[in-house]
């Protein structure tokens, strides 16, 4: 894993996974440093392990926190998250490819604006390790958090790389696991599983990263070939080549899912949680993705094991299934 990521072996600090990995970023680092300010900067995209766990020092320690909007590609603008930094800033979140359009941030340039003002930055990398390359020095954060089931590892095993400057209050209080940084037993098969995926991620990364590039593409120009009033969400460039947000105008993405469940499995990006209402995601609401677009949206991932086979079906089963609810 070290390898992997380019950092120290005892830099890294096992979990139970990306969720347990971020809170113990935040909260720890909190913990350890109260004198360092009462401000959280963090993104209006970041996952609910990261903008639950502010909510969470805001609600009970009485901590400011700034959510930092995004352009319509779900990118962080630096002058406007520079422009929300305080003398009381704590801690500045960001998290490295966003879970539901793939869009990368500019972290070594967030890294060189924290430098700047002397903070520390926690990255949520879940989404990118093994998919794209994540190096600490490379980006330059100063905490970075892992799930392990994103690049095939076990489900269950994730893991902080704390930079060896740094101290963190423990969440979990007991034994001297993990350097007394994280008590209790570890999950010695999970994490052996996690070195495993780790070691192959490392190993054919570029290959990986090219393959499932064509494959995503192959996907969406599928999909466009029949279906041009479609959207694409996320930044045209800066992404992870395995995610596809796509947006069908006309479409409820829950009604859609049902109709092709049996068939392809896909994530939606609103909800129906009545009749009337419809709740969109919080990432394609910073976004600002239409409405009429934002309640057709899906996101669709490919992996190191999908065939170009399995891409032409997934293109038939939605361009179906979009036909037989838009003629409805």
């Amino acid at each position: 894993m070290a390898d992997l990521l380019g950092c120290a072996p005892e830099e890294i600090i096992f979990t139970s996974g990306g969720s347990e990995a971020n809170n113990l970023a935040i909260k720890g680092f909190l913990e350890a440093y109260p004198e360092a300010g009462n401000h959280l900067v963090t993104t209006a995209i970041e996952h609910p392990a990261v903008s639950e766990a502010c909510r969470y020092w805001q609600r009970r320690r009485g901590y400011r926190v700034t959510f930092v909007p995004v352009d319509e590609h779900g990118r962080v603008r630096l002058p406007e998250l520079e422009a929300a930094l305080t003398p009381q800033t704590a801690l500045l979140s960001v998290m490295h490819a966003n879970n539901e359009v793939g869009t990368l941030q500019p972290l070594a340039d967030l890294a060189a604006l924290a430098r700047r003002h002397n903070l520390v930055l926690h990255c949520d990398a879940a989404q990118s390790v093994g998919k794209v390359p994540v190096k600490m020095n490379a980006l330059g954060v100063d905490m970075l958090s892992v799930a392990g089931h994103k690049l095939y590892a076990p489900l269950g095993v994730g893991a902080l790389v704390l930079r060896r400057s740094l101290q963190l209050e423990p969440l979990i209080h007991g034994a001297k696991q993990e350097q007394q940084r994280r008590a209790g037993t570890e999950n010695v098969a999970g994490i052996v599983g996690l070195g495993q995926a780790c070691e192959l991620a490392g190993r054919d990364l570029a290959q990986n990263m090219a393959r499932m590039h064509a494959l995503r593409e192959r996907l969406w120009q599928g999909l466009y070939s029949r279906m041009p009033e479609m959207r694409r969400n996320g930044h045209p460039e800066h992404c992870l080549p395995n995610t596809l947000s796509v947006s069908f105008r006309g479409v409820q993405a829950n009604t859609l899912l049902a109709e092709i469940g049996e068939q392809l499995a896909a994530s939606a990006g609103a909800a129906c949680h009545s009749a009337d209402e419809i709740v969109i995601s919080h990432v394609l609401q910073a976004m600002q993705v239409p409405r009429e677009y934002a309640m057709g949206t899906l996101r669709l991932s490919v992996g190191r094991y999908t065939t170009e086979e399995e891409i032409d079906r997934a293109v038939t089963v939605l361009a179906a299934g979009v036909r037989k609810l838009r003629g409805a």
